[in-house]
């Protein structure tokens, strides 16, 4: 992991070299998010003039108007720290990670918060949907799947639920669901600038999918979703849930800013009994 001594030390040496390098990449991520130069500039309290410059690598940006710029355009903390680079500046955002001892506090609260969530199951996921906690509850619905997805590192949840031998055959509308993950990373994928997760991607949607047999709402259920719910089996009951997510605020670490806290909430009263019933 980069320490923020050895950041120091890249930003020295990239100051030496070309910092008409931001251009480029501060055109691509105002293209990325459909804003033009004036409309940027008016954001930024600048001009399009000064943004054109920047751009086309005849103006060198200060550190601050960089990361005004980038928080305007609302790009991905990690990729903050490649612009600053880019500039020939250091990096502003640490990159720690989680078993380093300054993160104890975090991962207390994030084990509470989880152990808190039971008995409805709940997960943290990084950038990539790579698993980093979860809780018995969740532990409970993955009861049963092969040992080599469960012994998978990292696991990842993407690959555990539409892998043809994860819970893909236990979810009762594994179309629209899948098809509701995979937009989900496509809008992700747009908005970032990740090789990893676009993997991820191409991994998962080339997964086969079999035909379920049954409707997304088939006739044993007649609750009214206000959301579209995860259906799925768990030992001959079907269970329903929605999903909600969940990230930091304000975070100051890249490693923070890439965390998600998912939660799969009961969608019936039925799966709220059965959880229930199932962690007692």
């Amino acid at each position: 992991m980069t320490t923020a001594a050895s950041l120091k030390g890249n930003a020295r040496g990239s100051a030496q070299g070309n910092t008409s390098a931001v251009g480029p990449l501060l055109r691509g991520w105002r293209e990325r998010r459909r804003v033009s130069q004036l409309e940027l500039a008016l954001r930024a309290d600048s001009s399009a003039r000064h943004i054109s410059f920047v751009e086309t690598g005849r103006s060198r940006p200060s550190e601050e108007f960089l990361l005004r710029l980038a928080e305007h355009l609302d790009v991905p903390m990690r990729e903050r720290n490649s612009l600053l680079l880019s500039a020939g500046y250091a990096p502003r955002f640490r990159e720690t990670p989680l078993d380093d001892p300054s993160m104890g506090a975090l991962r207390e609260s994030l084990d509470r918060l989880l152990t808190g969530y039971e008995p409805y199951p709940a997960l943290v996921v990084d950038a990539t949907y790579d698993v980093i906690a979860a809780n018995r509850s969740l532990a409970a619905l993955l009861d049963g799947l092969p040992e080599h997805l469960l012994a998978a590192q990292p696991l990842n949840a993407m690959r555990l639920t539409l892998h043809p031998e994860g819970l893909a055959p236990r979810i009762r509308n594994l179309r629209e669901w899948r098809g509701h993950l995979l937009h989900q990373m496509e809008r992700q994928i747009a908005l970032q600038r990740s090789d990893a997760l676009r993997a991820v991607y191409d991994e998962v949607a080339a997964y086969p999918v079999a035909d379920p047999g049954v409707d997304a709402f088939d006739a044993d259920t007649d609750v009214p979703y206000f959301a579209l719910p995860l259906r799925v089996e768990h030992e001959g009951q079907v269970l329903s849930f929605i999903s909600s997510i969940s990230t930091f605020n304000t975070p100051m670490d890249v490693t923070v800013a890439e965390l998600a806290i998912e939660t799969l909430l009961p969608a019936d009263p039925a799966t709220s009994k059965y959880l229930q019933s199932m962690m007692s």
